[in-house]
């Protein structure tokens, strides 16, 4: 499995994916989930994904040579708009599971798979979408600031007790550190090493992209801090009087 995080700030969007791929108990891998579109100051889209690994190689390999869309052939290197970005993802979905799908129903395999696209094109606001396996997707708003797949559960309480749109793009880091830890602690599926990408609004390039790994020492600030605080706020807290 995986656990992929996407924050929609005012300043700009916080990418987060782990890297941990697994085919049983005795066949765990490291593979990239996050692949990465950029034309300095005109363009830069992300893309993270979850679900089966040749699935989502298949969308990303199709979106490199080209997808028909609207009787038009496109790229990510081209599309006028991040709507049609996004569009274009899900045709490339749709391409992936018109070719696959048959056969991997024939061996009882589902087509699983979801993907974050995020990022701005010159002169439009940037944009965070989540794609199905159908191809449809949604977009997140000021009202749903951050957008997860796949094990999204254990890192999802941080998030809508503290995600806002206007918090710094800084904080959004420490935030989604937070819930990746979160996720890292409850579930053996989701595994470091963690790619982050942070895109500053406005910019069209990526701000900062990092490995990190589990010698980061600001990683395990993050980790032993939140839970030392944890433990200090249940500490502190009085017991029920009717106990």
């Amino acid at each position: 499995m995986t656990y992929c995080v996407g924050l929609f700030l005012d300043e700009g969007l916080v990418l987060l994916s782990d890297t941990r791929t697994n085919a049983g108990v005795d066949h765990i891998s490291t593979f990239s989930k996050m692949h990465v579109e950029e034309v300095p100051g005109e363009r830069m889209l992300a893309m993270l994904s979850s679900g089966n690994l040749a699935i989502s190689q298949a969308v990303w390999n199709r979106l490199q040579e080209g997808v028909w869309l609207d009787s038009e052939r496109h790229t990510l290197r081209d599309v006028p708009t991040m709507f049609r970005a996004a569009q274009l993802v899900g045709a490339a979905v749709r391409a992936v599971f018109d070719a696959d799908g048959p056969s991997l129903r024939a061996q009882g395999i589902g087509f699983d798979v979801a993907l974050l696209l995020g990022g701005q094109i010159a002169g439009q606001p940037h944009r965070l979408y989540m794609v199905y396996a159908a191809g449809n997707f949604v977009e997140a708003t000021a009202d749903t600031s951050f957008l997860q797949i796949g094990e999204h559960k254990y890192g999802k309480p941080i998030l809508d007790r503290a995600v806002t749109p206007g918090i710094s793009l800084a904080d959004g880091v420490k935030l989604a550190l937070i819930s990746m830890d979160g996720t890292l602690r409850s579930n053996l599926t989701v595994g470091m090493p963690l790619d982050l990408l942070v895109v500053r609004a406005g910019t069209q390039r990526v701000a900062l992209r990092k490995r990190i790994t589990e010698d980061e020492p600001y990683f395990r600030l993050v980790r032993e801090g939140w839970e030392r605080a944890l433990r200090d706020a249940y500490a502190a807290m009085s017991v029920p009087d009717w106990v």
